[in-house]
Formats: C-alpha cells, structure tokens, sequence
C-alpha cells in the first residue's frame, strides 16, 4: 500500500472518529444549528419590517428582508460550526489523545484531516438547514442549478477556510475556554459587512472596513448568485481572500502540529 493510500485510510478512520463524536453530543451540532436559525428569525420577524422598507424594492417589509439577510445568516452558521471546531481541536490536545495517536502508526496528517473533513460536514449539514428553514419564512432565491453550484461551491470554499483557521486557533490555545474564545470575532464580521445592512450606510470608517473585510465579497457573491443580481468582482475576491486563508492557517495548523511532540 502506497502512503497516499495509508494516508487516506488514516484520514477515513479519523473522520469517523470525529463523526461518531458528532452523534454522541448531538446538544453540540444543536446549538450551533439554532443559533444561525434564532438569529434568522430574529432579524426577519422583529427587525425585517423596518429594515426592509430601508432596503425598498418591489415588495418591501420582511419580504425584501429575508431575501437580503439569508447570505448573512448562512455566513454567521459557518462561523459558529468553525467555532466547535476549535473546541474539538483544543481537546484533543489537551486532554492527550494526540500524543497517543503520535506513538501508534498512523499519518500525522490524518488527525487533523479527520477534524477538517468532519468539520465541513457538520457546516454543511447545518447550511442546509439554515436554507430549508429560510425556505419556509419567504426566501425567494430566483438561482438556477448553474447559480446553485456556483453558491455551494463559494460556501464549501468559506467553510474549508474558516476550518482551517479555527483548526490553527484551536491548536494554539492552551486550554479549551480559551479556544471556545478565540474564533468569536469571526461571528461579528457579518454584522461589520454587508450581511444585514448595505454598507452604503454605515459611518466612513466603518463602511470601509465592511467593504474590505474577507466576508463580505463571500457575501455579496452568495447574493448575486441566489437572488439573480450582479456578482461583479466579488466572486473573484471571494475566492481569493478563501484560497488565501485556507493556505495560510494549513501551514501554521501543521506548523503547530509537528512543533512540540509533547502536547
């Protein structure tokens, strides 16, 4: 057997490790489910009346609403799966098992496989339900299967990205509240974006942040996509600024991986 081949048997055997963990503390996938859900209906059913009729349109009100709000909200879903992510990571490390694992004869690099992989699973798995439950309060997506890909395909790059991150963060914290902390700011970036108001009408420098900040291009993009407007260059900065992140916190999670076989 090749080691491409040990390696994605190890990888496999990982993700089932981390899929079986998933089954076991279902309150985990729960909670980071419910939150994008709560979220949503917040923001429709008590704030979409108003900020709708800001956004005008054909239609106004909540209706206008929750067809601008969803690409936020999936955003914010994403950001709280890659959230557990770092806590999984950060008890692995803490708690032993991945010095167990270094002494037994298995691909280093399948321990943290097994954590991306199931990670983006679990992402996925709850975008779908963020969508099904948009679906059924007036999320009107006017995509066709070519638009569909296209989205799936930017959210699937986002989740690899912010996995990777939290991968890294979760490494680098020494105990695991300190990494259930670490990956936080990232569920505020689609406030700080174009994920629940247009950032037309933010402050200046706030505006310029929003607009140059990595999620909002994903945003914007999602956006155009599902709802048949224009994508214009966010598509390409999108997958620039996922590209980018995936590589960066790949290399610093392996960095922190082989730097100190006593963790």
């Amino acid at each position: 057997m090749t080691a491409l081949r040990y390696a994605a048997t190890d990888s496999a055997t990982m993700l089932r490790r981390n899929l079986r963990h998933m089954l076991r503390y279902p309150s985990m996938t729960a909670m980071l489910v419910g939150i994008p859900v709560i979220f949503l209906l917040l923001f429709v059913y008590v704030f979409g009346g108003t900020l709708g009729n800001g956004l005008g349109g054909p239609s106004g009100g909540r209706a206008e609403y929750v067809d601008y709000v969803t690409p936020g909200i999936l955003l914010m879903s994403v950001a709280g799966t890659a959230q557990g992510t770092a806590v999984s990571v950060a008890m692995d490390m803490t708690e032993g098992i991945v010095a167990r694992f270094r002494t037994m004869a298995i691909s280093r690099a399948s321990v943290l496989t097994g954590h991306v992989v199931g990670s983006m699973i679990q992402a996925m798995l709850g975008l779908a339900v963020v969508i099904g439950v948009a679906l059924l309060i007036g999320f009107r997506p006017e995509a066709g299967p070519v638009e569909w890909a296209g989205a799936v395909g930017v959210l699937a790059l986002l989740v690899l990205a912010l996995t990777w991150l939290t991968v890294a963060l979760g490494m680098a914290s020494k105990t695991v509240e300190s990494a259930s902390n670490a990956p936080m700011p990232l569920m505020l970036l689609p406030f700080l974006g174009s994920g629940f108001v247009p950032t037309d009408s933010m402050p200046a420098g706030l505006r310029w942040f929003a607009e140059y900040q990595p999620f909002t291009p994903v945003i914007e993009t999602l956006r155009g996509l599902l709802l048949g407007g224009p994508v214009g260059d966010s598509a390409i900065q999108a997958v620039a600024w996922c590209a980018g992140i995936s590589l960066v916190c790949y290399l610093w999670a392996m960095r922190l991986y082989n730097r100190d076989p006593s963790r």
